[in-house]
This record gives C-alpha cells, structure tokens and sequence, in this order.
C-alpha cells in the first residue's frame, strides 16, 4: 500500500474529490502533511476524512528515530519506516542556510570500497514519500513548516545510488520543489550519482536544472575498476561522454567528487591524469574530499588534499577541498545506521 506522502497535489486533488470532498481539503491535508505532520496531528481536517484517507493510504512514512549533534553544530539524523528499516540524513549548517544530506535506498548495490552504506547490499528503493519525510520532519524539527521552510539546499547524496530508484528520486524533486510543498528550489538541489550512463542521459531530458554531482573517486579507469564496481559496467571514457552531454542539455555545472585514498590516487600524477582526462568544452568544478575513514573497509585518508588541489589548480582546474564536518558522530554514509544496527542485533 502506497503512503500518502507518495501523493503530488493533483493526486491529493483527485483523492478528495473521489470522497466527495471539496477541493481546500486537499490544501488542508497536503499543507499538513508537508509540514511534517502525521494525519493525526493535522487538526483542520476531520476524522471522518481521516478515516477515509487510512482506509487507502499508509499514513505518514517515518519518524526521527535518533538524532545526534556534533561539536561542529552538524546533525545526523536516523530515520525509522514503517517496516523498521532505518536510513540516515545529515544536516549542515553554512553561512546560507541548512543543507540536508537525503538517502534514496535503504542501503546501496553499488558496492564502492570506501562508503559503508554498500555493506550490507541493497535492501531496498524508498518510495517518493519516504524520500520526501526526510526533509519534512527536519524541517519540522528545525522549527519550520510548509509556509516557513528552513531548509535552503538539498543534496541526494546519503545511502543509496539516486539514479538506481529513478522514478521514486525523480517524482520527489518534483514535489519538494512545487509551490505547494516547500518549494525548493531546484537550482539548490543536488543528485549525486557513482555513474549510470543511460540514466545520466535520462536525467538529462528532464529539464530539472538540478546539479549533477559525479562520484568520480578516480583519475583513470584501471584505478576506478578496483574502488568502484560500477566502473566495471560505464567506463571511465563513457561516463566523461555523459557528463558533457549533461552539461550541453541543460547548462548547468557539474561536480565530480574525488575521495582521496591514501596511496590509491592521491599523487601528483594523479592530480597530472585526472586534469587531462576530464579536460573538455564543459563547465565542470572538482570536490576533492578527504577520505571519511570506514573501518571495515581499511583504506586510509590521504594527507595530500591540498598538494593535489594545487596542482589541479596549476593545471587550469577548478577544484577546492571539502571542510570535513560531523566527523564526530560518524558523519561518513552508512556509518551510523550500521553501528545502531550492530548495536539492536
């Protein structure tokens, strides 16, 4: 049974004219509910239309299970389903505003060797409302609503590849950014993708205008092979194809980012190979990251983030090196959902 967070305004629309409703309780639910509320505490709509809705719908999809805060003021946040499953979101604070770190699976297939939301496999997609309760109960919880938003960016970017729950991830940047939900908008959210080349060029065709962000990890694709099973399916050459193709369709710059392993691709003539090799007619910026250490994975963090951005720079490319934040509360991907795991098993 759907949830009917899964619903856009138009269904929520349709929904209340098949229970013979009028059209403003429509406004009254969606309102409610994207102000992270459960069907329970909307208090404008009566119980017989509450009734009604649980009758053909689950309610609202999840719940802040745990939240822990780091000294450097960022957030993590666990999140519970109502089958039980959990996933994790983080919450930064800039100068702009808040930015919100959003899952899209429960878990990843695509296996890469330094994230720990790949340990366990994929477990399974998030449905549109259970992508979208992430965002809504922070904006709750940040003190906010549907008609005072404290979230300023999004970033597709948690536990899971977006790209492999396509249709769910696609239909959630649709909501999240209408004028009836919180209305973010599109410019300020990101999707961050290891690579499927056939789904990049999909995404394309959408006119989303969103920020394609690369999990790129590698100046080549012999180095790429080892760290990132995908690469064994989209060559290194196909994806820098894809990227282009994304950037001449829609204008918008894209993001590679680059985790920098120690002794794996964090050299000078790395920083020499991935220049040349992402070199092209394109907009692009590379986030280099110094790695979030994962202990079942035992790679190591570079100490050459900023000999590597130099020479990039050097060489003509735009590239800075990410602020490392809630390294104190296990801020890598997957790291705390799989402690807590560990910890109920």
């Amino acid at each position: 049974m759907q949830t009917i967070l899964d619903l856009n305004f138009e269904q929520m629309k349709d929904l209340m004219a098949n229970f013979n409703e009028p059209s403003f309780r429509a406004t009254q639910l969606f309102q409610g509910l994207h102000s992270g509320k459960t069907i329970d505490e909307i208090t404008n709509i009566s119980k017989n239309v509450k009734e009604k809705v649980l009758n053909s719908y689950l309610d609202f999809p999840s719940s802040i299970y745990k939240k822990l805060e780091s000294k450097d003021g960022t957030r993590k946040y666990i999140y519970k389903f109502l089958d039980g499953n959990i996933v994790e979101g983080v919450l930064m604070k800039y100068k702009y505003g808040y930015t919100l770190c959003v899952s899209t699976q429960v878990g990843c297939r695509m296996n890469c060797s330094f994230c720990a939301s790949g340990l366990n496999g994929l477990i399974r997609n998030l449905s549109t409302g259970e992508i979208l309760s992430q965002v809504l109960l922070v904006n709750r919880d940040l003190g906010g609503s549907v008609k005072d938003r404290k979230i300023t960016n999004i970033v597709l970017m948690g536990s899971g590849e977006p790209l492999d729950n396509y249709t769910a991830v696609v239909n959630f940047l649709k909501i999240i950014s209408s004028e009836q939900s919180l209305n973010i908008s599109l410019r300020n959210i990101s999707l961050s993708t290891c690579g499927l080349v056939e789904k990049i060029d999909k995404l394309a065709k959408e006119n989303l205008g969103i920020t394609l962000t690369i999990s790129l990890h590698s100046p080549n694709q012999q180095i790429r092979e080892k760290i990132m099973p995908v690469a064994k399916a989209y060559k290194f050459e196909d994806l820098i194809k894809a990227v282009k193709r994304y950037f001449d369709k829609t204008g918008r710059r894209v993001v590679y980012e680059y985790a920098l392993i120690s002794g794996v691709n964090d050299s000078l003539k790395n920083a020499e190979e991935l220049a040349k090799n992402v070199k092209g007619n394109y907009s692009f910026h590379i986030n280099l990251i110094p790695l979030n250490e994962v202990k079942e994975r035992g790679l190591k963090s570079s100490k050459n983030a900023y000999q590597f951005m130099e020479k990039l720079n050097k060489l003509g490319i735009s590239a800075t090196v990410r602020r490392t934040m809630g390294e104190d509360i296990e801020g890598a991907c997957g790291q705390l959902r799989n402690k807590i795991l560990k910890d109920e098993n």
